[in-house]
């Protein structure tokens, strides 16, 4: 089983060539995944995505989370704004049990945007609005209020809180920064990392006062937290060995959990596989080039698991902004890039990935991404995965930008509408990457189009 992420072989041996979505019915896709040989289960009844999953004392009503996707439409001061309100609003009547919000900054610097949602002592009243917003659509929508999570972050090597680059990094990546190597001065300080594993302290007392059921100290996609995962040539106290590197993590949960009460969630999306040879990439292991292994990521959600309590945990890999087709396969990327792999072998690598986290802690409650792709056959990979012990829930990121109906649809209908199904062009990243709002251009016409059209004359200019 996977036996080609434990091998000799490495991705770069073994991909295939791309191709888009092209499968008129489920024999369709299933031929495909016979002829790839990959292992990417189908189940022909997805009920079992309607049960209901319990984390200690907070139960969800089913198998459905809606993952963090940025819209970029706050205001200067980080508050929800008319578009977020309409966003979270469609991710409420949704269906999901889970709906976990995007990236919201902890301090001004950490923004990766201008209009990046930032909580604050001073605008926490507007998140409580928004939090009974969603809970009041839930209910009048599907009968059940969602559980909302806050996801806590720090941009990092990202950071555009202006609207250019002002990148505040863990260490030097030469594979990112090519022939414009950062300035010494862009590294943030040991004591400086020590402020902020306070704010997310902080940030969790007042994400639990607007009325969240948890906090994401989020540690993915190159982020701070995520960087220095693989800082292994930092000196100081946040590099070099594994304590280190992970202190930044650990710390930020220990403080969440201090400033929190009740049955408040204290989790992590937390990526564990860069994509990247050492000394670059976590995930991997010195002289196995881009080979997964999951050795130090196991050791690390063992910690937050067994020493600290996590027992809900959103497992990704990747990193958007260096090999995009990791962490979401699409058909077409953004600059119409297109990496020589097949999709289906990106989706098969983040089940992987997420299924061995499953099977190594089997009573965490595990939830998987890599499902856009699957368009209309999304639930029958995601109920096998549930039936055969590889994942406990299964997150949806631009198909609810695209379709949010769909899980509505699915337990109506017995199947999601393929016609609404998000067509993985890449348009919501580049609406980011243009420095505009980010939604659905395809499914949601009416408000993204204006803003697309608008975004591509200014960059054309």
């Amino acid at each position: 089983m996977w036996i080609k992420y434990t091998n000799e072989k490495s991705w770069e041996s073994i991909k295939l060539k791309h191709e888009k979505f092209n499968y008129a019915s489920m024999d369709d896709f299933k031929s495909k995944i016979s002829e790839m040989k990959l292992n990417i289960p189908i189940s022909d009844n997805t009920d079992v995505l309607f049960d209901k999953v319990a984390v200690d004392s907070t139960i969800f009503e089913n198998r459905f989370v809606i993952q963090p996707m940025e819209g970029c439409d706050g205001s200067s001061l980080g508050a929800p704004e008319e578009l977020t309100y309409r966003r979270y609003k469609r991710f409420a009547q949704s269906g999901a049990a889970l709906i976990w919000m995007e990236a919201v900054a902890l301090s001004p610097e950490a923004r990766a945007n201008p209009r990046q949602l930032q909580i604050t002592k001073d605008n926490v009243d507007a998140y409580k609005k928004l939090i009974e917003t969603i809970k009041e659509e839930g209910l009048r929508t599907n009968g059940f209020q969602p559980k909302v999570i806050m996801q806590a972050t720090h941009s990092g090597r990202n950071s555009k809180p202006n609207g250019f680059p002002e990148p505040i990094i863990a260490h030097n990546k030469p594979l990112f920064e090519k022939n414009a190597p950062l300035d010494s001065t862009c590294i943030i300080s040991d004591d400086d990392l020590k402020r902020f594993e306070e704010k997310f302290g902080e940030g969790a007392k007042l994400a639990q006062e607007a009325g969240f059921d948890g906090i994401d100290i989020k540690c993915c996609h190159g982020y701070l937290a995520s960087e220095l995962l693989s800082a292994y040539d930092r000196p100081g106290e946040f590099g070099g060995s594994f304590e280190n590197r992970t202190r930044l993590l650990v710390n930020g949960v220990k403080n969440a959990n201090a400033a929190v009460s009740g049955d408040f969630i204290v989790t992590s999306r937390l990526g564990i596989y860069d994509g990247f040879e050492y000394p670059y990439g976590f995930g991997v292991k010195e002289g196995n080039g881009i080979e997964v292994d999951l050795t130090e990521p196991k050791k690390l959600i063992s910690i937050l698991h067994n020493e600290l309590g996590m027992n809900l945990i959103n497992i990704t890999i990747g990193n958007p902004y260096v090999n995009p087709h990791v962490n979401r396969p699409y058909d077409t990327g953004v600059c119409g890039f297109i990496p020589d792999q097949h999709p289906l072998e990106g989706v098969e690598r983040m089940l992987y990935c997420a299924g061995e986290i499953q099977k190594e802690f089997p009573d965490m409650t595990i939830i998987s991404s890599g499902y856009s792709y699957l368009r209309q056959y999304a639930p029958n990979v995601g109920a096998a995965l549930v039936e055969n012990g590889l994942t406990s829930m299964i997150g949806f990121g631009r198909e609810s930008f695209a379709y949010p109906e769909f899980i509505q649809d699915l337990k109506k209908n017995g199947a999601m509408n393929e016609k609404k199904c998000c067509i993985t062009c890449s348009k919501c990243t580049e609406l980011m990457r243009m420095g505009t709002v980010a939604g659905c251009v395809i499914r949601d016409k009416e408000i993204y189009v204006p803003k697309y059209t608008e975004a591509k004359a200014k960059l054309n200019k």
